[in-house]
């Protein structure tokens, strides 16, 4: 059957990945320390600037990216290779937040669970996979460049009379929220970086429903997050 055509579920719940489901944080965190000891204080620090560079291009983060531009700058140090290959084998389940799984698996018993990510496509689908989230959504992931501007499609791969987006940028369920209106509940997890940036709270309006950790949602009464959402938030 077409999945266009597919009849709409009741509820999709649709979540991002890094900084939500998987520490991505803590995952920078071990890459800067191998780079450090690896290329040095000078070295790691070039690398960062041209990360950087990428993003503002390319509006994500591209870390194979980055490291091929590097090697343009540095063509005879072999270092580089010790370093994809910490990228492309990084434990990456490690990493996943306590109760993330325990979580799809709550909501998915009430609805289909997607992956909405933004990223490139071939790292970011490379630890989603090794994180064992690929597996437990089923192969229900989408990855965008920027996510927000490809919700006509979500839809059609998904199609749903209610949509629970969980995120921890506002910025991302806010422009959702914005476009589906009272058919979406957003769910704001407060972990990683962004969720704590003032910038970022000061500039969205709050979610529906916030958490400090994602593993409460394992717990959730799904009705209640539901009404919760379309009474506004609580």
């Amino acid at each position: 059957m077409d999945a266009t055509k597919a009849a709409p579920h009741e509820v999709v719940f649709l979540f991002d990945c890094d900084n939500t489901l998987l520490d991505n944080d803590h995952v920078l965190e071990d890459l800067r320390a191998h780079m450090l000891q690896k290329f040095g204080a000078e070295n790691s620090a070039r690398y960062w600037e041209i990360f950087e560079q990428l993003r503002g291009e390319l509006g994500y983060a591209d870390y194979l990216g980055a490291l091929q531009r590097y090697r343009h700058e540095h063509p005879r140090d072999t270092n580089l290779l010790t370093i994809s290959a910490f990228l492309i084998d990084y434990p990456f389940a490690n990493r996943l937040y306590p109760g993330a799984l325990d979580t799809l698996r709550h909501l998915g018993k009430r609805g289909p669970t997607v992956i909405l990510s933004d990223g490139d496509v071939v790292f970011q689908p490379r630890k989603i996979s090794r994180s064992g989230l690929w597996e437990e959504v089923g192969g229900r992931v989408l990855i965008y460049i920027h996510k927000e501007l490809m919700l006509d499609q979500v839809k059609e791969c998904y199609p749903a009379r209610h949509y629970v987006m969980v995120d921890d940028k506002l910025r991302i369920l806010t422009a959702m929220k914005k476009a589906w209106g009272e058919n979406l509940t957003t769910v704001f997890p407060r972990q990683g970086h962004y969720a704590f940036d003032p910038k970022e709270i000061a500039a969205n309006p709050p979610s529906d429903i916030t958490v400090e950790r994602i593993g409460e949602l394992a717990e959730i009464d799904v009705d209640l997050l539901l009404n919760q959402g379309l009474s506004g938030g609580a």
